[in-house]
């Protein structure tokens, strides 16, 4: 038995460390061949063409839109503007984001009706929480993405200032900062090169800057933003203050790793009470408790 016992331990450990090795080494190769692919279709969209999939996708949608249409559901007007700060342009994540919506309720009723006890509670409190549920992980996603935008903010901002400082105008150092990007911040990277189309489309830079503080939400880039609005109004060297910008937001984020630091005293102090301190107990004070019962008897005959 004991043998056994070391056996399922030992290939538990064993089937553990095998799992985090190979997924960290398909984290590495999944990097490296991204990194091969934007080098070798610079320029060109790599992307796995099937025309069976596609023509069912499109089959699908379409129905998506007739029973819609059917139920009188209109898309909400926010909608395109949310999945755009998600980082899914176009009107494919519209109609995934709809069809999610609508297949979701359907295989929940029927998921439902497969429960035998309180099938009717299961078959209204499932379906209600597929069709709430990509609302949700849509406001999930956003925030995740905000906040991977802001923590690269700091480094687009230094080479950004390399790359003006070298000489570059804030165009062309915007450009070479997203094209840098793509792989260590791919977030930034997209707002960039928006900013960069945009202009080339006809827009002027101060309103595409503008739109990307409005798309961002993010404090940060709102300051960011309107630098880069005074600077273009008022002729201020931009080399300078893209410096004390840059400053600034170290600074920023110095401090908020000191505030973290500073919660965490307060933070540990519910592992301490519910877990830490009871396995202290237990080991200081349960040899002498056993002790104790054990010489009970002892004592009182």
């Amino acid at each position: 038995m004991t043998l056994y016992f070391y056996l399922a331990v030992g290939s538990t450990i064993f089937s553990a460390l095998a799992l985090v090795v190979a997924l960290v080494f398909m984290r590495t190769s999944r990097a490296t061949m991204r990194r091969i692919r934007e080098v070798t279709c610079r320029g060109r969209s790599y992307r796995r063409s099937s025309p069976a999939t596609a023509d069912a996708g499109r089959r699908l949608f379409t129905m998506i839109h007739w029973i819609r249409a059917r139920l009188g559901l209109a898309d909400g007007a926010d909608l395109p503007e949310r999945l755009t700060n998600a980082g899914y342009r176009g009107t494919f994540p519209v109609d995934v984001y709809n069809a999610a919506r609508i297949l979701g309720p359907l295989l929940g009723v029927v998921a439902g009706s497969l429960i035998p006890s309180a099938r009717i509670f299961w078959m209204i409190a499932i379906p209600a929480l597929a069709y709430i549920g990509p609302n949700i992980g849509l406001t999930r996603l956003i925030k995740r993405r905000r906040e991977k935008i802001r923590r690269s903010i700091p480094d687009a901002i230094d080479l950004l200032v390399i790359c003006v400082d070298a000489g570059l105008g804030i165009d062309q150092a915007l450009l070479r900062v997203g094209l840098e990007l793509g792989i260590s911040h791919p977030q930034i990277t997209e707002e960039l090169l928006q900013i960069n189309r945009e202009q080339r489309a006809g827009k002027h830079r101060i309103q595409a800057w503008a739109d990307m503080a409005k798309r961002s939400q993010l404090p940060d880039i709102d300051a960011f933003a309107s630098m880069l609005l005074q600077t273009e109004r008022f002729g201020t060297p931009i080399a300078r203050a893209l410096s004390v910008f840059a400053d600034t937001i170290r600074l920023k984020r110095r401090q908020l790793a000191e505030q973290m630091a500073a919660k965490t005293t307060v933070k540990i102090i519910f592992p301490l009470v519910f877990f830490i301190f009871p396995s202290m107990f237990i080991v200081l004070l349960g040899p002498a408790a056993l002790a104790i019962l054990r010489g009970m008897p002892s004592l009182t005959q």
